[in-house]
């Protein structure tokens, strides 16, 4: 296992599966001459059929899908089972034909990242700013889809867990479905930690802060996902760490007790202290001017929010795992440009 972990302000030292239609009118389609039948291994046991037939019928729209198995038309051991059936080892699936569209916008471009982590049960990358984890919404391809393009031969390949695209940082990817299971169990029982850091704009005096705010999405009117404060939103727990102070500006790091949608953006925005860069919650006005260098300050055109550390518990081994990762340059040299001596850091 490898262990990526620097940063150079002395004093920081410790921070340092694409879905298409069915072809409409128009448009090229393909059909698959026959129906398949598929013996279960134990990567692919102890998962429910629906999902399964998901991710192998690549193409094909999930009412197609939950269409085909009302029919009786997917059978397990030749008999019919409902979308719930949990898949075991040995089990021979019949996939019926089916037909998908197929892509007219080109193939998905392969692409690696930096790896942290890889072995056989997992991949743990450092994902830059700027790039979505999957496709979807306005994103032809993300992360997922451009490692599964440059590894044609992985059987399996899943996210673990998402980042926002404008975040940067540590990415936990499965190789196994066992591995998945495993990690989303320790999700779910609060044992895998996941820290953040973000510099704020504000006068943030408290060393440690509990943030205990309901989260409520919604889509505003020109389709774009938001989450606010609101009393009916589901239950949301951020503890804030503070690192330093910059003046007007403090570095905070941020431990995720719950994994709600931007939860440390609107905990942060809601509270009065917008995250630097930050496009949907943040203030605009500041984010302009700070992508200007003033003099003595860098500029920064992006936002300050970076996944640096994550520890959980091997899914294979059980042994602990702690990663770390550097702040992107662009962000270590705003940094360094208000330690400086104009910045007149507390």
């Amino acid at each position: 296992m490898r262990n990526n972990y620097s940063f150079k302000m002395k004093d920081l030292a410790r921070f340092s599966g694409d879905r298409g239609q069915i072809a409409p009118p128009g448009e090229s389609s393909q059909v698959a001459p026959r129906a398949q039948l598929v013996t279960i291994s134990e990567e692919e046991a102890d998962q429910r059929i629906d999902n399964f037939l998901l991710r192998v019928c690549k193409g094909v729209p999930k009412s197609h899908i939950y269409r085909v198995l009302r029919s009786g038309e997917v059978r397990v051991n030749k008999g019919r089972i409902d979308q719930t059936y949990r898949l075991r080892i040995g089990d021979v699936v019949r996939i019926p034909p089916v037909r998908v569209a197929e892509k007219t916008t080109g193939n998905v471009p392969g692409a690696e990242f930096s790896i942290l982590l890889e072995d056989n049960h997992l991949l743990v990358i450092d994902k830059p700013a700027g790039v979505a984890v999957h496709g979807g919404s306005g994103v032809s391809y993300g992360v997922i889809e451009q490692l599964r393009a440059a590894r044609p031969d992985a059987k399996f390949l899943e996210l673990v867990h998402r980042l926002d695209r404008e975040t940067s940082g540590i990415l936990l990817l499965a190789k196994k479905r066992s591995a998945l299971t495993n990690l989303h169990e320790q999700i779910r029982e609060g044992s895998l930690d996941k820290r953040y850091l973000a510099l704020v704009h504000g006068q943030w005096r408290n060393g440690r802060q509990h943030v205990k705010l309901p989260l409520l999405k919604y889509t505003t009117p020109d389709g774009e996902r938001r989450v606010r404060v609101q009393a009916d939103g589901q239950p949301s727990h951020t503890v804030f760490n503070l690192v330093r102070r910059f003046g007007d500006f403090a570095l905070l790091e941020a431990e995720l007790k719950t994994g709600r949608t931007h939860q440390i953006r609107v905990h942060l925005a809601s509270s009065g202290f917008p995250i630097l860069g930050d496009d949907k919650y943040g203030d605009f006005a500041l984010n302009r001017a700070l992508q200007k260098p003033d003099g003595t300050r860098a500029a920064l055109k992006r936002m300050f929010l970076h996944a640096w550390q994550i520890t959980f518990l091997h899914p294979e081994s059980g042994a602990p795992v702690t990663l770390r990762t550097k702040l992107p340059p662009e962000c270590e040299q705003f940094l360094n440009s208000l330690a400086g001596p104009g910045a007149s850091p507390e």
